[in-house]
């Protein structure tokens, strides 16, 4: 009876410790939070407006698909006009209509069968198409009409649009117009439309439809009748003015439309037909589609800082399709920065208040971005790879001020916030103003490579080829490879050294240094640590004037988060090395002074051979070079010549 007692309170105790670890392990890895992404971060502190989105991601792929200007195009070029539609439209009523509109157009719209057969082509084999054109035009044709109305051109030609691109501002013809308008490249270029690399403004909706609207003015100049600078539109002036010499001298479209080239025979129907069709779409039980964007929800940015689209993206929560949508000019998803000349990114509104509200903190993370690129090799990169590398953790101490936030202070310092709360025992990301936080930072040091020696920062006895040091400070050895255009005293004034230091440490008898040689200049010092055990009455004030050091670094060497030291505490003390260092030698080896020629003297002249081939074959040196030393005063030179290579 007492085994079985025992047995089960063995058990029992087994399985509470075993749930009790279970717990606790279960409490440690729920505590265990993600560290953040310094995206995140930086997302974390922005201000947030509260209003509803206005753009809805789902229409994106439908509404700017490129299959509706293909289908217009194809309409265009390949519809017979002649071939009759088989459509519920009766002819009577279809010129009532036509009438109607011609009443209150500019463009002479009459009835004739062609006109008809491209109607009902559209109504009847179109219909999903223009549903679409419709729910696009809601966000493009308050832009076209303000425009049209500032130059006095009819707002009717909105409708060109839909002709030209299908209400797409990327579209790009076989014969390379681009654009909402379709400019030719030659043609934007007339109307300073900018065309680079990285901006392509024929894809520009305002920029190209009020070079649209220009050029329209400029055709009614020469033509007088709107049906005409319709066709100049598509065809060019010329072929207008060929076609009108070919009729006779007959000015009305319809009449020299047999003239015209063959798409541009399809094109004011297809116009006309386009008109009908959005003026008459409720008639003929058409609806359009939600628009992806009312144009009066969006607003522009001017752009400070180069960025891409997947930067914004990434910070805004819009997709890389959205901002192609609101920005189509910009061909790369890139947003270039100029000085001279300014950039804009159209954005939803409510991106527009988050985006003006947090503008330092997009461009810093831009930057951010941008700088985790792999870079071209450099200097610095030969100097760290030709010394082992450690790594060192350094602490230092941020006073908190209004205003800021954990995630502000992590992205001016390069950590998370999960890093920070973890140094400073916070539960969450409220910080109070005046409190001090912990910042541990990881730096990269060069170490000194093997058979490097130590240079102290006392005087040096300095011999031709090597530097006798003694000194009870010493400094680790670090190098500077130098660059293109340093002199002796930019390395000095860059590690706070003097160049007879820097002459001294190098065993250089002259100011002179060649690019890509290697200097000995300053580096870390050596210090020893003493632990201090506080004392009744002693204060980080009283240490740091005991020990010749800084309240700060006393802080830092500890840890500390405040100026309260307790009683009986260890203190870590840095203190310079007491002990004399033992005489050492450096091998100093000279840079050698390089000839920028090749290490042969004379060149044998081949056949076939000019001064300027044999200046390209021979590194740093000039046809001129070649006369001076050879005494040749002309080009002429004959197979079997020696030539002097060198000076």
């Amino acid at each position: 009876m007492n085994l079985r007692n025992t047995t089960l309170l063995v058990v029992l105790f087994s399985a509470t410790t075993f749930y009790a670890q279970e717990s606790t392990l279960a409490d440690v890895n729920l505590s265990v939070e993600p560290k953040l992404s310094y995206l995140d971060s930086i997302k974390s502190t922005f201000q947030k407006h509260d209003i509803a989105a206005c753009v809805e991601e789902r229409w994106m792929t439908e509404l700017s698909n490129q299959d509706l200007y293909s289908e217009m195009i194809a309409d265009i070029e390949n519809t017979n006009i002649d071939q009759k539609v088989d459509y519920d439209l009766s002819t009577e009523l279809l010129k009532e209509r036509l009438k109607a509109l011609d009443a209150k157009s500019a463009f002479h719209i009459e009835y004739n069968p062609g006109l008809e057969n491209i109607i009902k082509h559209y109504l009847k084999n179109r219909k999903r198409s223009y549903e679409r054109l419709m729910a696009l035009s809601q966000y493009y044709f308050p832009i076209f009409e303000e425009a049209l109305s500032k130059y006095n051109v009819p707002l009717e030609i909105k409708y060109l649009a839909v002709v030209e691109s299908a209400l797409n501002p990327r579209a790009v013809s076989r014969m390379g117009a681009t654009g909402l308008w379709q400019f030719m490249y030659g043609t934007g270029k007339q109307y300073n439309l900018d065309i680079t690399t990285y901006t392509d403004e024929r894809s520009d909706m305002l920029k190209a439809t009020d070079a649209a609207c220009q050029y329209m003015v400029n055709m009614y100049k020469i033509f007088g009748d709107w049906d005409l600078v319709l066709a100049s539109y598509n065809a060019g002036p010329g072929n207008v003015s060929k076609a009108i010499r070919r009729s006779g001298g007959k000015q009305n479209y319809w009449n020299i439309r047999p003239f015209l080239p063959k798409e541009t025979q399809g094109y004011v129907p297809a116009f006309i037909a386009t008109m009908y069709v959005f003026e008459y779409h409720k008639e003929h039980g058409i609806t359009p589609q939600k628009p992806i964007v009312n144009h009066f929800a969006t607003d522009t940015i001017l752009v400070k800082n180069k960025m891409s689209f997947k930067q914004i993206s990434e910070l805004l929560d819009i997709s890389v399709e959205q901002l192609q949508f609101l920005n189509p000019s910009y061909k790369r998803d890139f947003i270039p920065y100029q000085a001279d000349k300014k950039h804009f990114v159209r954005l939803p509104l409510d991106k527009v208040a988050v985006f003006t509200s947090n503008e330092n903190q997009i461009y810093a993370y831009c930057d951010y971005d941008f700088n985790k690129r792999e870079k071209p090799f450099s200097s610095q990169e030969m100097v760290a790879t030709s010394t082992d590398v450690s790594m060192i953790s350094k602490t230092k101490y941020h006073k908190v001020k209004r205003g800021e936030s954990l995630g502000l202070i992590a992205q001016r310092n390069g950590v998370s916030v999960t890093e920070l709360k973890r140094w400073n025992g916070l539960k969450s990301n409220n910080i109070a103003a005046g409190r001090s936080l912990k910042i541990v930072k990881e730096e990269r040091v060069a170490d000194v490579p093997k058979k490097a020696v130590e240079v102290p920062v006392s005087k040096a006895v300095v011999s031709n080829d090597t530097i006798k040091v003694k000194a009870k400070s010493v400094e680790t050895a670090k190098f500077h490879v130098v660059e293109k255009g340093e002199s002796l005293f930019s390395i000095a004034q860059k590690y706070d050294v003097t160049s007879e230091e820097l002459k001294a440490w190098n065993s250089l008898e002259e100011e002179t240094i060649q690019s890509g040689s290697k200097l000995i200049v300053t580096a870390l010092v050596k210090q020893k640590t003493e632990n201090h055990i506080v004392q009744s009455g002693e204060s980080l004030s009283s240490l740091s004037k005991k020990y010749g050091v800084t309240i700060d670094e006393l802080k830092e060497w500890n840890e500390l988060e405040d100026n309260n030291i307790k009683l009986g505490s260890s203190l870590k003390i840095m203190l310079p090395a007491d002990e004399e260092v033992v005489v050492a030698e450096i091998k100093v080896k000279k840079p050698e002074k390089q000839s920028p020629y090749k290490s042969e003297k004379v060149y044998i002249v081949q056949k076939g051979d000019s001064l300027f081939s044999i200046s390209q074959k021979i590194k740093g040196v000039t046809v001129s070079d070649l006369k001076k030393w050879n005494g040749i005063s002309g080009k002429n030179i004959k197979p079997g010549m020696k030539l002097k290579i060198s000076g």
